[in-house]
C-alpha cells in the first residue's frame, strides 16, 4: 500500500480493520473500527522486537490518508494516534466530534 525506502510497506488489512507492517515474522498494527463514515483508531501495537524502528508513524499516516481519500472523519481513541495528529496538524481537519 504505502512504500518508503526506509520502511517496509504498510498493508491495509480491511478484513481485520488494521494497518500492518510485517518484519521477520513479527506484526505491527494500527487497529480501527469503522462507524458511519468515521474511522475510530483504537490501538497501535509494535512488538518489542520491532520497537525503535519508527514503524508506528507510517501505519498511522497510511490510515489517515485512507480516511482522507474516503472522505471519512477520524476519532483517535488510541493515544499514539492522538499525539500523531497533534504533531502533524495537516491531519487535524479529519478529526470528528467525539461526543460518544
Amino acid at each position: 500500500m504505502t512504500s518508503d525506502p526506509a520502511h517496509p510497506p504498510v498493508r491495509h488489512n480491511e478484513a481485520e480493520h488494521r494497518f500492518e507492517i510485517a518484519i521477520d515474522g513479527e506484526l505491527a498494527h494500527a487497529d480501527y473500527e469503522e462507524r458511519e463514515g468515521t474511522l475510530v483508531f483504537t490501538h497501535t501495537w509494535v512488538p518489542p522486537a520491532l520497537r525503535g524502528r519508527g514503524l508506528a508513524g507510517p501505519m498511522v499516516r497510511a490510515g489517515l490518508e485512507i480516511a482522507r481519500r474516503r472522505g471519512s472523519r477520524v476519532i483517535p481513541r488510541c493515544s499514539y494516534v492522538a499525539r500523531y495528529i497533534e504533531r502533524h496538524p495537516e491531519y487535524a481537519d479529519l478529526l470528528a466530534d467525539d461526543s460518544s
